[in-house]
């Protein structure tokens, strides 16, 4: 279906990104893997995605960073002649308590907004050009945390909820070439939540369907989305089960 496409999905080593890398390619997209720190796991990722025969570029770019942004989507037009799709999925956190104020450091503050707000917004406006040009489309991976306030911190939160106002805004300015819309993921069952099982199980157990999401419940629906939806965009579609119906 997207055979003579070229996607680049941030963040994409490991988890959700993983995850909608391979299904990108399965589908028959080159994808540009891309990571700031986990090379062993970004080549895992690269290799499992040639085997469906796709070309692949690896690319390490920290996604905060505006320069490296500009140079790696420079990088996968000169590797592919061509950009179509662009999956936001790069973020971070620090987990603090939200009632204590005081451990939510002003760096931390600086850490979500410069990768979950500032950083897809760099990668959305050096891909913007190209996307126009080939009719293409957008999908950020924000967050549940963006709209109940909840999440690992408030900036977190906070973050999140700037990203799916992103996501609307340049929706607007984007259209009609380019579609833009987010996928708000609940729990996900990722290495984000490594030793915290106990506490995933009990969010589980207050989910209607009973589980948290794996990594393809949320890269089913980023699919979705650049595949079927032609008549959708600045939406945000929840993939939590169910948990804050």
């Amino acid at each position: 279906m997207l055979q003579g496409k070229a996607a680049l999905i941030t963040g994409s080593a490991t988890g959700i990104g993983r995850s909608i890398a391979l299904r990108l390619a399965e589908a028959g997209a080159d994808v540009v893997i891309n990571y700031s720190r986990s090379e062993k796991e970004a080549r895992e990722t690269q290799a499992d995605a040639e085997r469906f025969g796709v070309r692949t570029l690896l690319y390490k770019a920290d996604v905060g960073d505006d320069q490296q942004i500009r140079e790696m989507v420079q990088a996968a037009i000169d590797k592919f002649g061509r950009l179509d799709i662009l999956v936001n999925n790069a973020g971070m956190t620090n987990f603090v308590e939200h009632a204590d104020l005081e451990g939510l450091k002003e760096e931390y503050w600086d850490n979500a907004f410069n990768v979950n707000v500032k950083g897809m917004f760099f990668c959305c406006r050096a891909a913007a050009p190209e996307l126009k040009k080939n009719k293409g489309c957008i999908v950020n991976i924000t967050s549940i945390a963006g709209m109940t306030g909840l999440g690992s911190s408030i900036a977190y939160a906070a973050s999140k909820a700037a990203a799916i106002s992103v996501t609307k805004s340049l929706a607007r300015v984007l259209a009609p070439e380019v579609r833009v819309n987010s996928v708000a993921p609940g729990v996900v069952d990722t290495r984000w939540v490594k030793g915290q099982e106990d506490h995933i199980q009990r969010l589980a157990d207050g989910t209607p369907l009973g589980r948290v999401a794996a990594p393809e419940d949320v890269s089913e629906v980023a699919y979705s989305l650049i595949t079927s939806a032609g008549f959708v965009t600045g939406q945000t579609i929840i993939v939590d089960g169910g948990m804050f119906i």
